[in-house]
């Protein structure tokens, strides 16, 4: 292992992990899948991939692996969710009733709400404008949540699609409402590797 490279974890419940593993390695990570508590020792940085958000909260749930990443990221570890992973990041959700009684990660200033764009038919891409990158940035939405509203001054939006914010970073938080492991295009990956890496 070549000292300084980023230990970064993908949560590896549900959702598109190997395509977040190959941006991260493309990005210049060390990578490693997630499913106990245990294995987030030693990470600098953890992917929350998309998936349905009341699936992955049950199935973390028996190990009790959200509070389990919340307590790492307050000791310092970055966070990325994309999709599912910006609900369970997301300090509030409007339509909460399905999560209702399981854990979610929380910290990130932000009130969502889930498939925010209708169903899997509703799906679609754009090329949006990040801050921080030169050129467009390919999008694919799926069933995709929408920020509402920013809950504090430190949530930068990164990008908007439609009006929204669909791309948001507070400290050592990124978040997506779209899915940057579907395209060839790992800026993103690359802005969490260095994000994790400092």
């Amino acid at each position: 292992m070549v000292s300084g490279t980023p230990q970064i974890g993908v949560l590896a419940l549900q959702g598109a992990v190997a395509e977040h593993a190959r941006a991260l390695q493309a990005a210049g990570a060390e990578v490693r899948t997630v499913r106990r508590p245990e294995e987030l020792e030693g990470l600098q940085g953890l992917v929350v991939p998309g998936g349905e958000s009341t699936a992955i909260a049950r199935l973390a749930a028996p190990v009790g692996l959200m509070p389990a990443i919340a307590q790492r990221h307050g000791e310092g570890m970055a966070l990325f969710g994309t999709c599912a992973g910006l609900i369970l990041m997301a300090s509030r959700v409007s339509d909460a009733e399905a999560l209702e009684g399981f854990d979610r990660i929380g910290g990130l200033d932000v009130v969502v709400r889930r498939n925010a764009y209708g169903s899997q038919l509703d799906s679609f891409t754009d090329q949006l404008d990040v801050q921080g990158l030169n050129d467009p940035l390919p999008a694919v939405f799926i069933r995709a949540p929408i920020v509402e509203q920013i809950l504090h001054p430190e949530v930068e939006v990164l990008a908007e699609a439609q009006g929204s914010p669909v791309a948001v970073r507070q400290g050592r938080m990124l978040a997506a409402s779209f899915h940057p492991e579907l395209t060839g295009d790992h800026r993103l990956h690359q802005l969490f590797t260095e994000m994790a890496g400092q």
